[in-house]
C-alpha cells in the first residue's frame, strides 16, 4: 500500500546494497523534510512581528528578548519530559511528530486571541514544548533509513528546520501582511507537517528495541564520544539561535529607518540569512560524509565564529557587504549542527538513540537562552559594533571538543571511520 508515493510496507531493498540502498528513501525524505519546513515555522512567528506587536503590545525590550526566549524554554521543558519518558524510543517517531505538530500549530494560533505578552509569553513557551516532539524524533526517524549517506540525510533535515524557522520572516517581508496572517499561516503549516509526518514509517535499519528507563537520561553523557559531540553541539548552540533571535533587529538598525518599505526590505534580508543555512546544511552534510564529521564540525565552528566577531564591524557601512558576511554566516552556523546528531547515532546506545538525541538538544537549547538575552544587553553597552562577539566564545569551545573527538578511538565508528 503506498501513501503519498511512500510504500508502507516493508522497505524493498535494491538487489547487491542490501545493507546500504533501501527503496524508497530518497521519497520519505522528501516527505519528512517537507513536514519539517512546515513543522518549525512557528518558532520565529513572533520573533518575525515584533516590529508590529511592539506598538500592538507595547513591548519592552525585555518582552521582546522573552517572546523568543520562551520558545527556547519551552523546547527544554518538553525535551526533559519526552527524554526522561523515552517518549522517541517507545513510541513510533512518526506519532510523535504528529502530536508535535498539532500542539505546537494550537498554542501558536492562541496568541492571535491575547493582547499583550503576559498571556503570549506563555503561550510562547507552549509552543516550544511541542516543538520538541518535532525536532529530534525527525532525526531519529530518517536515521532508521539511511546507513550510508547518513550525515547527508540528517543535514537535508537540518537545512529543512532552518528554512522552516525562516518562513515566518518570508511571510513578513512581504508588506502589508498583518502580524496575525503571520501567526495563521504558521500555525497551518504545523498542522500540515505533522500529518505529512504521519505516512512516513521507520526505515529497513530499525534501532533495537527499549524499555521504559528514565536513568538512561543521566547516562547520556556518559558515553565520551556522546559527550564531546554535545559540547561542540552545545558550542554552535551559543551561537545560533542568538544570531537568528537579533538578526532582523540588528538589520534593521543598521538601515536607519522605520517605515515599512524598511521593515520589508530587513525582513527579506533576514529570511535570506536564516534560509541560506539550508544551504550549509547540505553541504555540512556531504563534507561529513566524506571528509569526517569532526574536521568538517571544526571548520565551519572556525569560519562562522569570524562572521560573529566581524559582522559588527560592518554596521553603518557597505549594506552590501553586510549582507554578503551576513550568508556566509547563515551558511556556516548551521552546517554543523546535523553531524553533531550524526555522531550520537553512530556512537551512542542504540537502544536510546532517541533519549541521546533529545538530551543534546534540551542542553543545547538551554545554552541558548543565555546569548538570546545578552546580545541586547551587550548592544545597549557597547552598540551592535560589539555586540555579536560574544558568540564567538562557543565556535571556541566546539572546535576544541571536536578536535580532541577526532584523536580518540571512537572516531573509527564515525563517518565510516573518517572521523
Amino acid at each position: 500500500m503506498a501513501v503519498f508515493g511512500v510504500d508502507m510496507a516493508q522497505p524493498r531493498l535494491v538487489s547487491g546494497e542490501a545493507a546500504y540502498e533501501p527503496v524508497g528513501r530518497w521519497r520519505a525524505l522528501a516527505l519528512l523534510s517537507v513536514a519539517l519546513v512546515m513543522g518549525m515555522s512557528t518558532w520565529f512567528s513572533a520573533s518575525a512581528v515584533i516590529p508590529q506587536l511592539q506598538d500592538v503590545w507595547d513591548l519592552s525590550s525585555t518582552s521582546k528578548a522573552w517572546l523568543t526566549i520562551a520558545v527556547q524554554v519551552g523546547f527544554v521543558a518538553g525535551a526533559l519530559v519526552s527524554a526522561g519518558s523515552n517518549l522517541s524510543d517507545r513510541i513510533p517517531p512518526r506519532l510523535v511528530i504528529l502530536a508535535g505538530g498539532f500542539g505546537a500549530g494550537f498554542a501558536n494560533l492562541l496568541l492571535v486571541t491575547v493582547d499583550g505578552p503576559a498571556f503570549g509569553i506563555p503561550l510562547r513557551f507552549a509552543t516550544g514544548f511541542f516543538m520538541a516532539g518535532v525536532y529530534p524524533p525527525a532525526f531519529k526517524l530518517m536515521s532508521t533509513w539511511f546507513r550510508r549517506q547518513r550525515g547527508l540525510a540528517l543535514g537535508v533535515l537540518a537545512g529543512a528546520i532552518i528554512l522552516g524557522n525562516a518562513m515566518p520572516h518570508l511571510v513578513n517581508g512581504l508588506g502589508g501582511v498583518g502580524w496575525r496572517s503571520v501567526i495563521y499561516s504558521t500555525s497551518g503549516l504545523s498542522v500540515l507537517g505533522g500529518l505529512v509526518a504521519v505516512v512516513v514509517r521507520d526505515g529497513p535499519f530499525p534501532f533495537p528495541r527499549s524499555v521504559f528507563d528514565p536513568g538512561q537520561v543521566g547516562r547520556v553523557f556518559a558515553n565520551r564520544g556522546v559527550r564531546l559531540a554535545s559540547i561542540g553541539y552545545f558550542g554552535h548552540m551559543w551561537e545560533l539561535f542568538a544570531m537568528y533571535a537579533w538578526f532582523l533587529v540588528f538589520f534593521s538598525d543598521h538601515l536607519e529607518k522605520g517605515s515599512e518599505q524598511v521593515q520589508s526590505q530587513a525582513a527579506f534580508v533576514t529570511f535570506a540569512v536564516i534560509a541560506v543555512g539550508s544551504l550549509g546544511s547540505l553541504v555540512g552534510g556531504l563534507l561529513g560524509d566524506r571528509w569526517g564529521r569532526s574536521n568538517t564540525t571544526a571548520l565551519m565552528l572556525a569560519i562562522s565564529g569570524v562572521c560573529s566577531l566581524g559582522i559588527g564591524l560592518l554596521f553603518g557601512g557597505p549594506t552590501w557587504l553586510l549582507i554578503l558576511v551576513g550568508l556566509i554566516w547563515g551558511v556556516t552556523v548551521v552546517a554543523d549542527s546535523a553531524q553533531f546528531s550524526v555522531i550520537v547515532t553512530e556512537v551512542g546506545d542504540q537502544s536510546y538513540v532517541g533519549t541521546a538525541l533529545t538530551m543534546q538538544v534540551a542542553v543545547g537549547f538551554t545554552v541558548t537562552v543565555a546569548t538570546i538575552w545578552l546580545i541586547p544587553i551587550i548592544e545597549a553597552a557597547v552598540t551592535w559594533r560589539w555586540a555579536f562577539s560574544i558568540l564567538a566564545l562557543g565556535p571556541l569551545v566546539g572546535i576544541a571538543a571536536m578536535l580532541r573527538l577526532k584523536s580518540l578511538p571512537e572516531a573509527a565508528r564515525i563517518a565510516g571511520g573518517r572521523g
